[in-house]
């Protein structure tokens, strides 16, 4: 009985010493990596991840392409000591084996510790990184920061309603296409029958998100909406058929499309741009078949155009 007494005080004690953790992982809004942040910290409004209070301990998640974990795997395989004096550590996470640095930097004037961790999420990388001012490594410290990262999990998908949700539109049809997926949450967003694993260009898809940058006169458009046309990322020997203004939901547009070569498997495509101007933001829309497929797909693409709303 005495033995049982001691193991039990000797279990609470542990556990009063371990860092405090949400007692399940939290995903940031959009992305398919969590973890259960330490106490203290809590969901960043500027970025994907959590911060404290007064905003000095930062911890920054996002997804990266699936080849980028097999990289850092392969480079710690190959030379575990590391290089430049910051060796790589592994550490068993609940998504499965991970890596992760630290280093001692300046931001400004303050001294911060930094710490990169990333883990494969099958189709993709989740990376977090996490930044501490000196004077909150006390609180903060290697073995904490240790216990979160092992607390990083993945789930499969993010639901179709919150990565809508993230978007500064509403989205009301989509043309039942069979997967969305967040490439920026907030920011860009690809509705497709293909997936991640199987690659997008073999089948319809579409990509929706907005710029920043506009042209700044009327007159500039058409040559902005073919220069953009043409270099859309994964889209080769370009070739525009067809560039005109239109009017999209009564404001005014571009449209252009182009025949081209995509993929890994060089996927004869044709492509439509359409650009919305006007409000704070330009809207791009990109619908991308299969050539053989086209005639079936731009009904659905135009469809999905039409239903883009203004939030609000």
């Amino acid at each position: 009985m005495k033995c049982l007494r001691f193991l039990t005080a000797a279990t609470l004690l542990a556990l009063a010493w371990r860092p405090a953790l949400a007692a399940d992982a939290t995903f940031p809004p959009g992305l398919r990596v969590g973890l259960a942040p330490l106490v203290g910290l809590s969901r960043a409004k500027t970025f994907s991840g959590f911060q404290s209070e007064d905003e000095s301990v930062k911890v920054l998640m996002t997804e990266l392409p699936a080849e980028a974990y097999g990289e850092v795997s392969s480079a710690f395989k190959a030379n575990p000591a590391g290089a430049g004096g910051i060796k790589p550590e592994k550490i068993e996470t609940s998504a499965g084996t991970a890596y992760y640095t630290v280093e001692s930097a300046r931001e400004g004037a303050n001294a911060v510790r930094r710490y990169s961790m990333i883990v494969s999420g099958g189709t993709f990388s989740g990376y977090v990184a996490v930044q501490i001012p000196d004077n909150a490594t006390k609180i903060y410290s290697d073995d904490a920061v240790r216990q979160m990262f092992a607390s990083t999990a993945i789930r499969k998908e993010v639901p179709v309603d919150e990565q809508l949700g993230l978007m500064p539109f509403n989205l009301t049809e989509l043309s039942k296409f069979k997967n969305v997926h967040t490439l920026a949450p907030g920011a860009a967003l690809v509705l497709a029958d293909g997936d991640e694993a199987t690659g997008f260009e073999p089948a319809p898809f579409m990509v929706i998100g907005v710029l920043g940058a506009t042209p700044p006169q009327p007159d500039d458009r058409g040559r902005f909406a073919q220069q953009s046309a043409t270099t859309i990322p994964g889209v080769r020997d370009a070739r525009i058929t067809m560039s005109e203004p239109i009017r999209i939901d009564g404001m005014p547009g571009y449209e252009t499309r182009i025949d081209a070569t995509s993929g890994k498997d060089n996927t004869s495509v044709t492509v439509v741009q359409w650009l919305r101007f006007g409000g704070p933001h330009m809207l791009r829309i990109i619908g991308s078949a299969p050539r053989d497929q086209w005639s079936a797909a731009f009904p659905r693409f135009r469809a999905v155009r039409d239903g883009i709303q203004p939030r609000g």
